[in-house]
């Protein structure tokens, strides 16, 4: 099982995110992604769908038009894990690319 990350491992993993920020109440992150229209950010949403299920771990996420927020935490581990930093960073090349 994923180890919650804490201390300076914690800093260090949210230092290398970018447009990522925790969130309020929560051991977890959450990020707004905004795309050109509807098309690109819901063809956003399975391409970063299957990179969660081969990692077996899945996001919270809602869509509306343009916009798709994401918020990660491993339920498992009750917070933020180096898995929850790892999928940031593929969501954000998929939403790059």
């Amino acid at each position: 099982m994923a180890q919650k990350l804490t201390g300076e491992a914690r800093k260090s993993a949210l230092a290398r995110l970018n447009g990522w920020s925790e969130v309020a109440g929560r051991d977890a992150i959450a990020k707004k992604f905004l795309f050109k229209d509807f098309n690109k950010a819901f063809g956003f949403m399975p391409r970063a769908a299957l990179i969660a299920e081969k990692m077996d771990h899945h996001p919270e996420w809602f869509n509306a038009y343009k916009t798709v927020e994401v918020t990660l935490s491993t339920h498992d581990a009750g917070g933020l894990t180096e898995l929850d930093v790892k999928l940031a960073e593929a969501m954000d090349k998929v939403a790059a690319g």
